[in-house]
């Protein structure tokens, strides 16, 4: 028997087991969620660089109080470089939760939109095995399920990031109003309002991440596809060469840039109002505070504080800061997918 059993485990030596195969495939998605969590973090703290002094007008033009205080981006700017904080101080000031949330958030989106196409593979067998030939409306379905998973982690960095980007005012009545760093602020929100004070205004993440994910993927993906069947760009001729060579690694450059691009404008554009409400909630303790409103006191909802931007501004209030909005997030968002994935090619 001993024998046997010796013959047995001699001759299954050079076979692959099952137990085998499933630690090659977590080996492997290992790897690959260590890679998009790298990537992802390193181009996304690169964009957030890009586009943290526009991302600073677009709040403070979002949350001001009515009357606004500024005619529009470029009279929010001219104050920024002349208050008394500094000009480049009070443009970057809050930068340290959006570098953390850019990381954050980039990486769960790459992660989560990969793991996204998996599990939609896996439940719909009859999509294609290669994510490369996966349909249009099935890529932007995995961008709208990546963007409701981030929005989770985005919502309390972006609440202290607002908070911190709030424009400095003579009157010091309110703490949040006179604090400067992300802990003093983390502190203030939990003491007043506990740990679900930093979930205020998910449902605005959530609609602005799940909708605008969706429009940030498929605008890219799109695009990408557009300029690979440009017969004048290298990829095409590389494919036409060579069949075997599929995909968005073989993309030149320039074409994620522009893909990037197009990407970027899609998500900013497409539910800017959500983000809008979002801002206002996040910081109308501190805008009431300045102007003696009581309106903070009710604990507003998304829904009244939308129907009460309306009231007071109409749909410009709620796209109050969208251009700037999109003209950052154009060079931000090319420079995130280029990034993105020119290190997971260097990195294989």
């Amino acid at each position: 028997m001993a024998s046997t059993l010796t013959e047995d485990h001699a001759h299954n030596l050079g076979k692959p087991t099952a137990s085998a195969g499933v630690v090659s495939i977590a080996d492997n998605q290992g790897r690959e969620a260590l890679k998009d969590i790298t990537c992802g973090s390193i181009s996304g703290m690169l964009g957030k660089i890009i586009e943290q002094p526009f991302d600073t007008i677009k709040v403070r033009l979002q949350s001001q109080p009515y009357p606004p205080v500024y005619t529009g981006p470029l009279d929010c700017f001219r104050q920024s470089l002349l208050s008394p904080e500094g000009g480049l101080r009070s443009l970057y000031r809050g930068i340290q939760a959006p570098l953390v949330g850019a990381a954050i958030e980039n990486s769960s989106l790459f992660f989560s939109y990969r793991i996204a196409q998996d599990i939609l593979q896996t439940l719909v067998p009859t999509l294609p095995r290669n994510k490369d030939e996966l349909p249009l409306k099935a890529l932007a379905a995995c961008g709208a399920m990546s963007g409701a998973v981030t929005s989770l982690l985005l919502t309390p960095i972006e609440l202290i990031k607002c908070k911190m980007q709030y424009p400095v005012t003579s009157s010091l009545s309110n703490p949040l109003v006179a604090q400067r760093g992300p802990i003093s602020v983390i502190a203030s929100v939990f003491r007043q309002h506990g740990i679900l004070g930093f979930w205020r205004g998910q449902l605005g993440t959530s609609i602005r991440e799940t909708g605008g994910t969706a429009a940030w993927f498929g605008s890219y993906e799109a695009a990408l596809a557009a300029l690979r069947r440009d017969p004048s760009s290298v990829s095409s001729a590389l494919r036409s060469t060579d069949p075997s060579i599929h995909g968005k690694a073989q993309s030149p450059v320039h074409h994620q840039l522009l893909a990037g691009a197009a990407a970027g404008v899609a998500y900013n554009f497409a539910f800017f109002p959500a983000d809008t409400i979002k801002a206002r909630m996040q910081t109308e303790e501190l805008s009431s505070t300045s102007t003696g409103s009581q309106f903070a006191k009710k604990h507003s909802t998304f829904w009244s504080t939308g129907v009460q931007l309306w009231q007071q501004q109409g749909l410009r209030g709620l796209y109050r800061g969208c251009g700037i909005t999109v003209a950052r997030s154009a060079p931000s968002s090319a420079v995130i997918f280029a990034v993105y994935g020119g290190l997971k090619d260097w990195i294989g």
